[in-house]
């Protein structure tokens, strides 16, 4: 049976975007709650400005915290400083980003996608030496909220300058929600030629019901790595309209149906998204925490 991990980014990307922020303790408990549905990797938390994502502004605090017990924990950083804060704290792998748009590089990091290209390529530099691994993100993939189409050869060159630097992982990034399959195919085609020994990963937006689609896609596209966020939560505060991250349970579901392995429970990522949907007071988002599994 074909492996194929979940990467558990609620406590980040699934809190990031929530207008009520959680106690410390309540991000270590959702923490927790993560690792019994039986993921293996859990992005915590961001090393970020806190004034200006307010609700993670606790990173060092949750990540000093985690129990030393075989699971990666991983951090977003968006420059050497955030970097520094991260290893700091015994984070030993690290998500950086570099958006496939200059509009919404400068939004987003007041910086041109170039010069992101330089912090990253730091980034790594230091990871290699200090044996933390470094993933790379590349947001906007599929679309900008700001340029709309980030067009096919823009797509290339912004992935062939990060095949350069040589991550331990490439991760797209649908992060307005945009793309359809054939999208999602013909990007991750294109990164599998620039980048033929590197994993790749992808992360989703369920913004236009697609999430799940493209998630089937990129698993046959040869993606073994799909980001998801317990009960549908969360999204990107600097990206209009960006909502919910694609649910963690119904990815589960769908892959489990099409005979592949994930290694999570879906009774307990149903149980723990209805935990941290109701300490937020939002609704569930993933169709399978409001209708179960099958056979029932």
């Amino acid at each position: 049976m074909t492996r194929v991990e979940i990467v558990e980014v609620s406590p980040r990307d699934g809190l990031q975007n929530e207008k009520k922020t959680l106690s410390t303790a309540d991000k270590l408990e959702l923490v927790d709650r993560a690792r019994r549905t039986g993921v293996r990797r859990i992005e915590v938390t961001s090393f970020v400005r806190p004034d200006r994502v307010p609700q993670l502004a606790d990173a060092a605090e949750v990540a000093t915290a985690l129990p030393d017990d075989g699971i990666a924990y991983s951090a977003l950083v968006l420059n050497m400083r955030g970097y520094e804060r991260a290893v700091a704290t015994g984070i030993r792998e690290v998500t950086t980003l570099v958006l496939a748009s200059d509009t919404f590089s400068e939004r987003n990091q007041g910086m041109s996608t170039l010069d992101a290209l330089d912090v990253v390529r730091e980034i790594r530099g230091r990871g290699r030496v200090d044996g933390v691994k470094v993933a790379i993100t590349i947001g906007a993939s599929f679309g900008c909220p700001f340029e709309g189409e980030v067009a096919e050869d823009r797509f290339t060159s912004v992935a062939a300058a990060v095949a350069d630097i040589g991550a331990d992982e490439v991760c797209l990034a649908d992060t307005i929600g945009v793309a359809v399959p054939s999208d999602v195919e013909t990007r991750f085609g294109i990164l599998a030629e620039l980048s033929p020994d590197v994993p790749m990963r992808i992360h989703l937006h369920d913004t236009r019901n697609t999430g799940v689609a493209n998630a089937v896609a990129a698993v046959r596209s040869g993606v073994r790595a799909l980001d998801a966020s317990l009960g549908g939560i969360g999204g990107c505060p600097f990206a209009p309209g960006a909502s919910g991250n694609v649910a963690t349970e119904d990815l589960v579901y769908t892959l489990h149906r099409m005979g592949y392995d994930t290694g999570v429970a879906l009774d307990a990522a149903i149980e723990h998204a209805t935990w941290v949907t109701e300490r937020l007071g939002v609704p569930l988002t993933g169709r399978l925490g409001r209708v179960g599994g099958f056979p029932t």
